[in-house]
């Protein structure tokens, strides 16, 4: 089960990606994430991971699987029996870029919370890609 959300933002893909990258300040631009710690030095890279607290869920561990530098990241973590994989792609365009997240959840409990789960996981990603158009932009 998969959901996606895409954006234009117009700001340059660099801008927008160091923002990404900058996990411990996810809070201080979207609402999703109350609270992010890197808990690794160095630049963002694949292995990383951060401690995520977000709104309505436990506290996770997120570790970073796959990395395109300057333009893409996967993570996961599993919280409540549930795989969680969510994706974070940047493009650059001739008036800034657009920004893709997208989240796939795999487990039988998924299976059967998908159709409550899908709305929310869409509200939620909507929700990270406005935050980060409008900090990007003002930036």
């Amino acid at each position: 089960m998969r959901v996606e959300h895409t954006i234009e933002i117009n700001a340059p893909a660099e801008t927008v990606w160091a923002v990404t990258a900058d996990i411990n300040n996810w809070p201080d631009w979207t609402p999703t994430v109350e609270k992010a710690t890197r808990q690794d030095d160095g630049p963002f890279r694949i292995g990383s991971h951060a401690r995520m607290q977000q709104p309505g869920m436990p506290e996770a561990i997120w570790t970073v699987i796959e990395m395109e530098e300057g333009k893409s990241f996967v993570w996961e973590t599993h919280m409540r029996g549930i795989h969680f994989t969510a994706t974070h792609h940047t493009v650059p365009t001739e008036t800034g870029c657009t920004n893709t997240l997208g989240l796939e959840l795999k487990s039988v409990l998924a299976f059967l919370l998908w159709p409550i789960a899908k709305r929310q996981a869409l509200k939620t990603l909507e929700t990270e890609n406005k935050g980060l158009k409008e900090f990007c932009e003002a930036k």
